[in-house]
């Protein structure tokens, strides 16, 4: 069921997760190829199926048929998979999903710490029937500590992670960021662990468990942030837009806006100086070095800005690009798609999809010239793909399938 020429053409990922973090990083691997299926709960599927508007399938006010209905939050994590809607709590749905294990490369999950030992699908009780199962559990704070038991989401761990605390304006509450970033960053390096554990496995044959926590994530990047305090011994706190270690790197108003102005080094300083008519501050001992800048920031700042002030954004777009100083609009999504460069990109992108024609998505930023990502399977209706998964892995004829259906073992549409 996958691009033959696809990179994980070979992978079968088992997703038992749900929301954003555990989906993110199995819709990577199916961008790359992998055969995605994704077991949801019989009846209601994950939760983020409902979580709108808005929503890609009409909901119609029946229950049963609104459970199956795509919401946008969900179709922007789901693509290239494949939907088993079964019941796992009884043992016949267990027990499938063991023999279902027994064929796959990969399982990833992200259920309570212990939560699925109840029905013999943990990391112990499935390495013995697939010794070189990769397992990847993904929660809040861990496998172990004080705290791994407790739920976490990703606005909870943005503050308990210390993201919050250098976000927002110096004089403000502190703010989380606009995407649920712990819980996609999370994602991410749950794929990167995992690619590392199937090459492992692969090697040595020996399957292994990932332990990822959103907590950790979060904290590791914190990078320069968590550094600057681990040598400085004081702890950042909020610059709204500025930076830490970088001067000028912020936003700054204009004429007619605002403006990003990002410069990296001293070279693009004296440039930018050029443009601005900010005459010897570019050998002047307190601004010639990015060192002596962010020392100098508060002297420094006033003469920027009022130099932005003077000409509208898209004067300073043309002006800085020709002279290599980086700088960039600030956009509203609307635009950030209809940019030129992402056009050209092809981000803003959609699949077919038997129901409604087609569905948008933002392509995957994944580009690789002899194994290309694919986007052919649409966001599945819950259980769109039950019977076909069944048949073709486990061989469960047509007889046995309409049992599980009439058994509430399995469901499909």
């Amino acid at each position: 069921m996958t691009g033959t020429g696809s990179a994980l053409s070979h992978l079968r990922v088992l997703d038992l997760s749900r929301i954003l973090a555990g989906p993110w990083a199995t819709q990577m691997l199916g961008d790359l190829g992998a055969d995605i299926i994704k077991v949801e709960r019989s009846r209601t599927g994950d939760d983020t199926r409902g979580w709108g508007p808005p929503f890609v399938d009409d909901m119609t006010g029946d229950a049963d048929a609104d459970a199956a209905a795509r919401s946008a939050y969900f179709c922007s994590v789901n693509r290239n998979k494949r939907s088993l809607a079964i019941d796992i709590t009884s043992p016949e749905g267990a027990a499938i999903l063991r023999r279902l294990a027994a064929e796959s490369d990969v399982l990833v999950e992200n259920f309570k710490v212990g939560g699925l030992e109840k029905y013999g699908l943990d990391y112990e009780s499935l390495r013995a029937v697939n010794p070189k199962l990769v397992y990847c559990s993904i929660t809040g704070f861990g496998q172990d500590g004080p705290d791994a038991h407790r739920a976490g989401y990703d606005f909870m761990i943005q503050g308990m992670g210390g993201l919050m605390s250098v976000t927002g304006e110096a004089d403000g509450m502190p703010m989380k960021i606009g995407v649920a970033l712990v819980d996609v960053l999370t994602g991410t390096n749950a794929a990167t662990a995992i690619l590392a554990a199937v090459m492992h496995a692969a090697r040595t044959g020996t399957g292994q468990h990932i332990d990822m926590s959103l907590f950790d994530v979060s904290v590791a990047s914190l990078a320069n942030q968590a550094l600057n305090y681990m040598v400085s011994g004081t702890a950042p706190g909020r610059l709204g837009n500025a930076h830490p270690n970088i001067v000028p790197y912020q936003a700054f108003a204009t004429a007619d806006g605002h403006i990003i102005l990002a410069v990296g080094n001293n070279s693009q300083f004296r440039k930018f100086c050029d443009i601005a008519a900010l005459d010897g501050f570019a050998d002047d001992p307190d601004y010639a070095t990015n060192k002596a800048r962010v020392t100098n920031r508060t002297a420094l700042l006033p003469h920027v800005e009022t130099a932005m002030a003077s000409h509208t954004t898209g004067w300073w777009l043309d002006q800085l690009a020709d002279a290599g100083v980086p700088a960039g609009p600030i956009n509203n999504i609307d635009s950030a798609l209809a940019e030129p460069q992402a056009v050209h990109r092809g981000l803003p992108a959609s699949i077919p999809d038997d129901l409604n024609g087609s569905i948008p998505t933002v392509a995957s930023p994944l580009r690789l010239s002899q194994t290309p990502v694919r986007a052919d399977l649409p966001p599945p209706r819950l259980g769109a793909h039950s019977r076909e998964v069944l048949a073709e892995i486990l061989a469960l004829d047509g007889a046995e399938l309409d049992r599980l259906a009439k058994t509430g073992v399995i469901a499909s549409v």
